[in-house]
């Protein structure tokens, strides 16, 4: 891997750490003593530092230091998690998130951007009780980690405290004495024992006389508490490592220290080391006595160390279970990789291209009649359908990244209404495209924010009614019928009819005249402009939003439904498609034409006798068992005009037809008398002109049924969607197209465009409005 593709993978890995951080700082401010989560948000920010600073990204480094600084005290359980302390926190994963955007694009933070890093820094400074000038020099970053070495050699039940100090080799050259500060640990306790390390000296041939080679373990006692101890390595921080063990260290502690340290493959000794509960000297002289074993009575190093009584029994097994948990992780990491979105998206074009070639195939192999070569091709098709499936996988996603970020919306935008709002999330795991995700995100956002303002009421109002003074907003996704089902639901005081209904009738949206069903009141929020706001604000008001949100579902192929009950609460419902790229159809015609409706949406084909049809002439309902079902004729909505007549063979007889008259429907020979007497009689002339049968697919969208009039079905059909040239994007009712395997154009119809073009000219009928079927 190259610098740059390493330097993405940290961008996209610190962007998810950011999430993760984000959403446990969510999760605290109800669980302020979950243990946990305080160290997965301690986690997160100490590893965004450390790849920061493997890149010298410094600004970043030094900003999440300060940060990790607030949150290690936190760790301690010397602060206290507070709402004040969250709400800083979230500040800062939003400032990350900026300063990952110029990591990102290569560009050097503005000065603006240096300033808030300040301010945040100050306000940090102020929870580790420095003034600011101390809080930005604390944010230096640490060249290293301040990671345990060694441990006590003198046990772990004493009262000192134990000090592991590994210099970097230039700290004589950047004017700084170890034993200094050494000495300087007199002035406010008493060195109990000192032991140096020289490990790490090299041969005399080697030896740089100005570089620092020593390390030192040592036994302190003192009544100061680990701040005040860790300010005396102040200036020093940046060129050493420094462990500080306090006194009485209990093997929980040990516990806790390996259960911190990094997910790294690593030894069992040298997990020991790092935790601090053995020396790097102990852990020498054990491997030497465990190499002087024979190979058949070699033992492992564990062993050996609770046998010497250097190590506790409990904290080799925690150990041991610590590199089982890595190994299972980066195995776990093995197998999955990063993909390229591009390389998808194209894979998945191909096996578009796939499909038009199977369907072609199909096509050929009905058409020469070989039985062995129509098993073959549908033995192919049926793999090619394999492969898309497989395929359209690839790309899916699950759903939970997106609903979590709501936790966000909601805790900032209650705190602003001054509700109490919780957020319920479940279906977390429901998987759909990632176009989907990806473009759903802005209506969903809408949808709960007209929840928080709209729905939920005032604490007060809520007691009055007998509900809890706060509310619940509940966001759950799940899988029906082969699309994906999103609902945002509250339990809030509902839609209330008469004000969204009066409020529509002032703004000419409907007229006083009509009668609306409680669906078709509920969806009059979703027209332009329309807004119950009694007063403008920064969340709403406006009237613009709602309408913004049927658009963007109806650009992914999907529907909005509303189910609400006055003063218990509001569900909204949005139903989409899998996928974006591939779907299943249903394919009908008109003439020579074809067309495909979205399986989906289709409830149900009606086929319409001779009578029926010609009841249904000039008009743009019929009744269906009973319910009335307004309908739309595709040959008239797009003007198909009918194919002309062969043309006529001069050996036919023509003399002769035209000499005994027309043959009538029922195949009786008319006379030139008789066929001008049915001719001038309205309710016989269909005998001279029979009306071809039609059909009727009945489409549903957001609780709206409707029909479309055609002429051929021809069955379920693999559609792949292709999207209309710029030329051709203002044609209403259609969404797209796609390729039969003849080779012939098939336009995807927009189903919830023709069912609100269907019901708009119904709602003008029943309001006397204009004539039937005129738009």
């Amino acid at each position: 891997m190259n610098l740059d593709d390493a330097l993405n993978t940290f961008i996209v890995e610190s962007r998810e750490l950011l999430e993760q951080m984000e959403d446990a700082l969510l999760r605290i401010e109800q669980t302020p003593d979950d243990s946990d989560t305080i160290n997965a948000i301690f986690r997160a920010a100490h590893t965004i530092k450390g790849s920061a600073g493997l890149f010298g990204i410094d600004y970043v480094v030094s900003f999440t230091h300060a940060a990790e600084s607030v949150l290690d005290r936190v760790r301690s359980a010397e602060l206290r998690i507070s709402p004040e302390l969250v709400a800083l926190f979230l500040a800062v994963c939003d400032h990350l998130g900026k300063l990952m955007d110029h990591v990102s694009d290569g560009s050097a933070p503005s000065a603006a951007t240096h300033q808030a890093s300040a301010a945040l820094i100050d306000r940090l400074g102020a929870h580790l009780g420095k003034p600011p000038a101390a809080a930005l020099a604390a944010a230096a970053p640490a060249a290293t980690e301040r990671t345990a070495d060694a441990a006590p050699s003198d046990g772990v039940d004493t009262d000192n405290w134990h000090l592991s100090l590994r210099f970097s080799r230039d700290v004589l050259k950047s004017g700084m004495d170890p034993l200094a500060f050494i000495r300087y640990l007199g002035t406010f306790g008493r060195i109990e024992r000192i032991v140096t390390l020289a490990d790490a000296v090299p041969p005399l041939s080697s030896l740089d006389p100005e570089a620092s080679y020593l390390g030192f373990e040592i036994a302190y006692r003192s009544d100061a508490d680990k701040l005040a101890i860790e300010s005396a390595f102040e200036f020093v921080r940046d060129d050493a490592q420094i462990a500080i063990l306090p006194p009485h260290s209990r093997i929980s502690e040990y516990l806790e220290l390996i259960d911190k340290l990094p997910e790294e493959e690593m030894r069992l000794g040298e997990i020991l080391v790092r935790c601090g509960t053995l020396t790097q000297a102990e852990l020498d002289a054990a491997l030497r006595e465990q190499s002087l074993a024979p190979e058949e009575a070699s033992r492992p190093i564990g062993e050996v160390l609770v046998e010497q009584q250097r190590v506790r029994p409990r904290i080799v097994e925690a150990a041991l279970d610590k590199q089982q948990q890595v190994k299972e992780h980066k195995s776990a990491e093995g197998r999955l990789i990063r993909v390229n979105a591009e390389k998808l998206d194209e894979h998945i074009n191909l096996i578009g291209e796939l499909i038009i070639a199977s369907a072609g195939t199909g096509l050929i192999a009905q058409r020469a009649n070989i039985p062995d070569l129509f098993e073959a091709a549908a033995r192919l098709a049926r793999l090619v359908e394999e492969v898309r499936d497989s395929a359209l996988t690839l790309r899916m996603v699950q759903i939970g990244a997106t609903l979590n970020k709501f936790q966000r919306v909601v805790h900032d935008m209650s705190a602003e209404l001054k509700k109490d709002i919780r957020l319920e999330i479940s279906g977390a795991e429901t998987e759909l495209d990632k176009t989907v995700v990806e473009k759903i995100g802005d209506p969903l956002t809408h949808l709960v924010r007209n929840s928080l303002d709209h729905g939920i009421e005032p604490a007060e109002v809520r007691i009055a009614a007998g509900k809890p003074a706060h509310g619940t907003i509940r966001l759950n996704a799940f899988h029906d019928s082969g699309s994906i089902v999103i609902e945002v639901a509250d339990d809030g005081g509902g839609l209330n009819k008469e004000r969204i209904l009066r409020k529509a009738i002032e703004r000419g949206i409907v007229k006083p005249e009509q009668q609306l069903s409680d669906s078709e009141i509920h969806h009059l929020i979703f027209e332009a402009g329309f807004s119950t706001a009694e007063r403008v604000n920064n969340i709403s008001g406006r009237g613009v939003g709602m309408d913004v949100v049927r658009r963007n579902i109806d650009a992914l192929r999907g529907s909005v439904e509303i189910d609400s009950v006055e003063g218990v609460g509001t569900t909204m419902r949005i139903r989409l498609p899998l996928t974006l790229a591939i779907i299943d159809g249903f394919l009908v015609g008109v003439g020579t034409s074809s067309f495909v409706v979205p399986l989906d949406m289709v409830v149900e084909c009606v086929e319409l006798s001779s009578e029926e049809t010609q009841a249904a002439q000039g008009r743009d309902h019929l009744n269906l068992r009973g319910e009335v079902l307004p309908f739309i004729r595709l040959r008239d909505l797009f003007e198909i005009s009918d194919p002309p007549p062969p043309p006529a063979d001069a050996d036919d007889g023509d003399a002769d037809a035209h000499a005994f008259g027309k043959a009538s429907a029922t195949g009786a020979i008319l006379t030139a008398e008789g066929a001008a007497a049915l001719a001038a009689d309205p309710e016989l002339a269909f005998i001279l002109n029979p009306v071809k049968r039609e059909n009727v697919v009945v489409v549903q969208y957001a609780g709206r049924r409707a029909g479309l009039v055609v002429e051929d079905l021809m069955g379920e059909f693999q559609t792949v969607i292709r999207p209309l040239g710029l030329v051709f994007n203002g044609i209403q009712g259609i969404s797209g197209f796609t390729l039969l395997g003849s080779g012939q154009v098939a336009l995807i119809l927009d189903v919830p465009g023709l069912v609100r073009r269907v019901a708009s000219s119904d709602r003008r009928r029943h309001a006397g409005g204009a004539p039937a079927g005129a738009e």
